[in-house]
C-alpha cells in the first residue's frame, strides 16, 4: 500500500492481524493452600483493528517500524486476565482435584476469558487455550507420589488378597466337592453292601428253611421206616431165635438143626451122663453137599 500523508499532523497505524502464540506459566494456591504451578499456551488474534488500536499505540514511521513499545502489552494483558480467571478457578478446589480436571479448568476458563469485557474491548479473539502441565512444589509432589505409590500398593495387596482368597475359595469348593463324591461313594457302597447284606441273609433263610425241611423230610422218612420195621418185626417178636433160623430158608438145612442140637448139648454137658453118636451121623455131618 503507498499513500501521502502529511507527517506533522498525522499518523500511521499497524494493528497486526494474523494469530498469535502466547505461552504462560504462574503459581496460584489451591483450596487447602497448596502452590499449583500452571503451564500453558494461549492463541489469540486480534479481529477489530480499530479497537486494538484505540487501546493499544500501534504507531509506525515512514518506515513501518513502531515508535514505541506499548504494543507488546497486549499479550501481558490478556495473560494478566488469563491469570485472574485460573486462579478463581483453583482457589475452589483442593490440590488433588486441580490435578486431575486440567482439561475441565482450561475449558472454563476459555469460556470466560473470550466472554470477558477486557478482551471484548481490546478487538481481541481467544481462539485456544491449552494447559500444558498442572505441577505442585516439589514436597508436595513427593507426597502425593508416596501416597499414590501406597494406594497403589494397597491396591495391589487387596488384589493379591483377593485372588488368594479366590484361589481358597476354588480350592473349598473343590474339597468339599471331592467330599460329596466320596460321601455319595460311600453311600452307594453302604447300598450295595446292605443289599448284599439282605441277598445274603435271605438266601441264609431259604437255606435254613430248606434244611428245616429237609430235616423234617429226613424224620417223617425215619419214622415212616421205623413203623415198617415195627410192623414187621412185630409178628415174629415173640418168637424164639430158633424157630426164627429155623424159618429163614437160608438156615433151613437139616445139618444147621442138628449143629444147633449139638450146641444145646455143649451148654448142658454137665446134665449128660453119656451120649453115643453113630457113625452115620457124622459122616452125614461131614460130608460136603453138592454144588
Amino acid at each position: 500500500m503507498s499513500f501521502f500523508y502529511f507527517g506533522p499532523a498525522s499518523s500511521i497505524v499497524s494493528v497486526p492481524l494474523a494469530s498469535v502464540n502466547i505461552p504462560f506459566a504462574f503459581n496460584e494456591p489451591t483450596a487447602d493452600f497448596q502452590t499449583l504451578t500452571i503451564q500453558g499456551q494461549m492463541t489469540y488474534r486480534i479481529v477489530d483493528p480499530r479497537k486494538a488500536a484505540a487501546m493499544l499505540d500501534f504507531s509506525v514511521d515512514s518506515k513501518g517500524r513502531y515508535l514505541s513499545d506499548h504494543y507488546q502489552k497486549l499479550p501481558e494483558r490478556l495473560v494478566y486476565g488469563l491469570q485472574t480467571l485460573v486462579r478463581a478457578e483453583i482457589q475452589d478446589l483442593p490440590l488433588k482435584d486441580a490435578l486431575v480436571h486440567g482439561d475441565a479448568l482450561a475449558a472454563r476458563v476459555l469460556d470466560r476469558l473470550k466472554a470477558s469485557p477486557e478482551v471484548t474491548q481490546i478487538g481481541v479473539e481467544i481462539l485456544n487455550l491449552a494447559v500444558l502441565s498442572l505441577r505442585p512444589n516439589p514436597e508436595m509432589a513427593k507426597a502425593l507420589e508416596a501416597e499414590a505409590r501406597e494406594a497403589m500398593n494397597r491396591n495391589a495387596d487387596e488384589a493379591v488378597y483377593t485372588r488368594r482368597n479366590a484361589a481358597i475359595e476354588q480350592e473349598r469348593r473343590l474339597k468339599e466337592n471331592e467330599l460329596q463324591t466320596e460321601l455319595l461313594v460311600q453311600n452307594k457302597q453302604r447300598e450295595l453292601h446292605e443289599r448284599d447284606m439282605e441277598a445274603q441273609i435271605a438266601l441264609e433263610t431259604q437255606r435254613a428253611a430248606l434244611t428245616d425241611q429237609k430235616s423234617e423230610n429226613e424224620r417223617k422218612e425215619a419214622d415212616s421206616r421205623a413203623y415198617a420195621l415195627k410192623a414187621v418185626i412185630a409178628p415174629v417178636q415173640g418168637l424164639d431165635w430158633r424157630v426164627l433160623m429155623m424159618l429163614n430158608p437160608q438156615h433151613g438145612d437139616a445139618r444147621n438143626t442138628i449143629a444147633m442140637a449139638f450146641q444145646d448139648l455143649a451148654a448142658n454137658a454137665q446134665k449128660i451122663g453119656e451120649l453115643n453118636v453113630s457113625p452115620d451121623l457124622l459122616r452125614s455131618l461131614i460130608a460136603t453137599p453138592r454144588g
